[in-house]
């Protein structure tokens, strides 16, 4: 069993990129392709694609390098199982004085800092990527 399955989905994309792989398989969840699609979104990815249709569903991760490099230079985990970290609209962190970004869960469903903040809504802070 494990305990964060969002902190494996960040290993597995951290450890990839170290090894230059060009994609990654992570075992699928809603909140897994929601932050997949948030990566997409803002560019960090290049794709991903849910297989549903195994008896495991797997989400497969492309990742993006730019010269050689990879394009996240930075993912940690902020909120975890030991200790969640709750914001509201008016506190939500800015990841690098902007360049970054904090991906949060909130009740209007997974976003970045910026749309949180847009939307005046606040929630539990995910991870950090810059």
């Amino acid at each position: 069993m494990m305990t964060d399955p969002i902190s494996d989905m960040l290993t597995r994309i951290r450890n990839a990129q170290i090894a230059n792989k060009v994609t990654v398989l992570i075992p699928a969840s809603g909140i897994k392709t929601a932050i997949a699609k948030v990566l997409k979104e803002e560019g960090y990815i290049e794709a991903y694609s849910a297989d549903k249709e195994s008896t495991k569903p797997l989400l497969e991760v492309k990742l993006k390098y730019h010269q050689g490099q990879p394009v996240i230079s930075n993912l940690k985990r902020i909120s975890r199982p030991g200790l969640r970290i709750y914001s509201s609209a008016d506190e939500i962190p800015s990841i690098l004085g902007g360049l970054g970004i904090a991906i949060i869960s909130t009740s209007q469903g997974i976003m970045t800092d910026r749309a949180a903040r847009k939307a005046r809504v606040g929630g539990e802070v995910l991870c950090a990527v810059s």
